[in-house]
């Protein structure tokens, strides 16, 4: 296992030397958490962090560069050589810019250093060569002051530990009025509860308009000094309230003593941040929450076994299937309450609730892997949903922090609610689920009402129209509907709901064969160029989105026929951007017009099984899995959105895909894998065996499923969740037959 990295100085020697001595002891067998860089994607597009957490945490503890911008939207940006504080909540991979609450900082007397960019704000240089992450821990050298950050979490409570130098004066910052990007403090306070306990609250606006974040704070060393400031300026007694506040508090340090701080946290009230120090880190032994931090990722990790020679590949995999379960995060806070998204609070009873649910994502492949690998959380993750809609009238769209933020398009917990309860997954009431998933249907914004009275929705002049994009994404949505309605024996809405699924086709323009943007009145708009990234597409092309009928396949090849499918499928690929074309900051991870590096791709490759030309999803398979992913800090081509770019790797590289979302079927690829075993419940397996696999051996001549060879390019998911063996036989040559 990679250990702590040597740091200056003959006492860091020997701290880590201990150090190393506890971890051989705990690392005799090889683990999986060994595999994982949490720096993947922190370089790059990727906008990933590599600090601290558990599965789906409440509590992402991870260091802030201090600067706003894109590069940064994560708070960590690998290219810097800088680091202002730590801060306890943090998105991973998406391109919004909000949270960074509750930044702490360790400083003493060589906290000298400042500059504009951050606020002036003191910080310190550091270097990668002192600086290591792994699942659930994180560790730099601060080298300005001398200080060893560690950091690892619960789930609820951010755990520090710091070994400082000799000094008079060190001591923590701890800052309510810092902000990156969109976020901004709203009101704050800190109080000083005794010499070892402060707690407070940070309310801030972003893209999320309303986050409260309640936080108790605990310090193994009692504190010796405080200074209170409110914006900027000092003022007494023991508590401080406004848009800016800070504290300050120092103690005298001997060299190399340790000094631990529990930050526990909650959206409803203090009550709960205390709580979440109580129940999850009542003691003060950091190493043990470290390692407990990492048990949780090995057990999680250890769902899915993979077998290769190829150990790049497997750091990948691993790494990958780490940042699928990032998110979305808990939100109930250690008592069960949470800020709802009608501004209330609210206790959820039975389930914990989850939020940060980027569904114009996540819906394609990353909650169908939960529903494999986490299966017991996806009911929670709908009753999570389903209180959003209890509250708001509504599912979400794109919520986070007990906010919709509206971000994106779709009604897309539909799929995810519709492909659970085809699954078995229970949990839930159906009947509230339907009325709940019909809400959104029926609702009169984003073009819903247009797009129901017309059977799409017509162009504009708004800003991210997004008028052919709505019309698909809401025709599949519509298509998810019908299938629910039709299971509950709902044959109105069936019938309402599988006529509106093909609305995509009022977008088809037999003249250009791609879907093509219309006004109100019918007419198609004149100028028309499906490679050019306007506002009627969200995030795409003409390209990109021809492909998003996933509920319709064959309707799609009907009408542009079956030989201009296939002919369409190869251009997709092959039709390079010029370099004059104007290629927007999300258009990345480019194969021809294919982007990888945004979702809308991301089942295109799988389609040529509706060609008879499967060789070809074989082919171009392989090649994104080895070409956009690495495991580097730049190793994403695109935004990894929560989970979405890694669930997309973990599926392909066993060899299938959910190419609709919610019809339980897994499209057959190619695996990258001589074996891969996934543990299910009841002590069931699924085994994929694809002997001979190698970099040249990517085309696959015949699958069997429990000895039974496969007559259609698909399993389904009650395949897998029945156990069994799925066989690839693998070879160097094309099957073309």
């Amino acid at each position: 296992m990679k250990k702590s990295p040597f740091l200056i100085g003959l006492p860091f020697m020997l701290l880590l030397l201990f150090v190393s001595c506890q971890q051989t002891q705990r690392d005799a067998e090889p683990r999986l958490t060994d595999y994982v860089n949490p720096f993947m994607g922190a370089d790059g597009p990727g906008n990933t962090y590599p600090g601290a957490t558990v599965p789906f945490g409440m509590v992402q503890l991870s260091p802030d560069i201090g600067y706003s911008g894109w590069d940064r939207i994560a708070g960590y940006f690998y290219p810097d050589s800088i680091i202002t504080g730590f801060s306890h909540l943090h998105l991973t991979g998406t391109g919004a810019g909000d949270l960074y609450d509750i930044l702490l900082t360790p400083v003493n007397s060589s906290a000298v250093k400042t500059t504009p960019e951050n606020g002036n704000r003191p910080y310190s240089t550091f270097s990668h060569e002192n600086e290591h992450a792994e699942p659930g821990y994180y560790q730099v050298f601060l080298q300005d002051y001398g200080i060893n950050a560690e950091l690892t979490a619960t789930k609820r409570t951010g755990i520090h530990n710091y070994t400082f130098p000799q000094d008079e004066s060190s001591g923590f910052i701890l800052d309510l009025g810092y902000s990156l990007n969109w976020d901004r403090p709203v009101m704050t306070t800190i109080k000083i509860e005794d010499d070892q306990t402060i707690s407070g609250y940070r309310m801030s606006s972003g893209w999320a308009p309303d986050q409260r974040v309640w936080f108790v704070a605990k310090f193994s060393k009692p504190i010796e000094k405080t200074t209170l400031f409110l914006d900027g300026e000092e003022v007494e007694g023991k508590e401080v309230k406004g848009t800016h506040t800070k504290i300050d508090f120092r103690f005298s340090t001997k060299d190399q003593e340790e000094v631990m701080v529990k930050i526990g946290i909650s959206s409803a009230g203090r009550d709960g941040a205390l709580a979440a120090i109580e129940s999850e880190a009542p003691q003060w032994d950091f190493d043990a929450y470290r390692e407990q931090a990492s048990d949780i990722w090995e057990n999680e990790l250890s769902k899915i076994k993979v077998e290769s020679a190829n150990e790049v590949w497997k750091r990948t995999f691993y790494t990958a299937l780490y940042q699928s379960m990032l998110a979305p995060t808990l939100y109930s806070d250690a008592n069960g309450y949470y800020k709802g998204a009608d501004g209330e609070i609210h206790q959820a009873e039975g389930y914990e609730k989850y939020d940060t649910f980027s569904l114009w994502d996540t819906f394609r492949a990353a909650h169908p892997l939960y529903t494999i690998m986490h299966p017991d959380r996806v009911p929670d993750m709908i009753q999570s949903m389903l209180s959003h809609y209890r509250e708001t009238g509504l599912l979400p769209v794109w919520s986070m922090q007990g906010n919709e933020t509206n971000m994106m398009i779709g009604y897309h917990a539909v799929p995810v609610i519709v492909d659970a309860w085809f699954k078995g997954i229970g949990g839930f009431d159906p009947e509230e689920a339907f009325e709940a998933c019909k809400s959104n249907a029926m609702s009169d914004d984003h073009g819903i009402r247009e797009y129901r009275e017309l059977g799409y929705v017509p162009l504009s002049d708004d800003h991210e129209n997004w008028s052919v994009s709505k019309t698909l994404e809401y025709a599949y949505d519509d298509w998810c509907i019908a299938m629910f309605a039709k299971d509950l024996g709902k044959t109105e809405d069936y019938e309402y709901f599988i006529e509106r699924a093909s609305n995509w086709k009022n977008h088809f323009d037999s003249e250009t064969g791609f879907m093509r943007p219309r006004h109100a009145d019918g007419r198609f708009i004149s100028h028309f160029d499906p490679k050019e990234y306007t506002d009627h597409f969200c995030e795409s092309n003409g390209w990109h989105y021809f492909w998003f009928v996933p509920h319709d396949i064959e309707g799609l090849r009907d009408k542009l026929g079956s030989e201009r499918f296939s002919q369409r499928l190869d251009s997709m690929f092959a039709h390079e951007p010029e370099a004059s074309d104007d290629l927007p900051i999300f258009s990345t991870g480019m194969i021809g017009q294919y982007a990888h590096g945004n979702e809308p791709s991301h089942h295109v490759a799988y389609l040529y099984n509706y060609t008879g030309e499967s060789w070809k999803t074989q082919e171009r398979v392989r090649q994104i899995l080895t070409e956009m992913y690495q495991p580097e800090p730049a190793g994403h081509c695109g935004n990894e959105d929560c989970g979405q770019m890694s669930a997309w790797y973990v599926f392909s590289s066993m060899g299938f895909y959910p190419l609709n979302p919610a019809d339980g079927r897994y499209h057959i690829g190619a695996p990258l894998w001589e074996k891969a075993t996934i543990a299910l419940p009841g002590d069931k397996t699924f085994t994929i065996r694809a002997p001979g696999v190698s970099e040249t051996a990517k085309y696959v001549a015949s699958v069997t499923l429990n000895g039974e060879k496969l007559n259609k390019p698909w399993i389904h998911h009650s395949d897998i969740e029945a156990g069994g063996t799925l066989v690839f036989e693998m070879t160097d040559e094309p099957n073309t037959n």
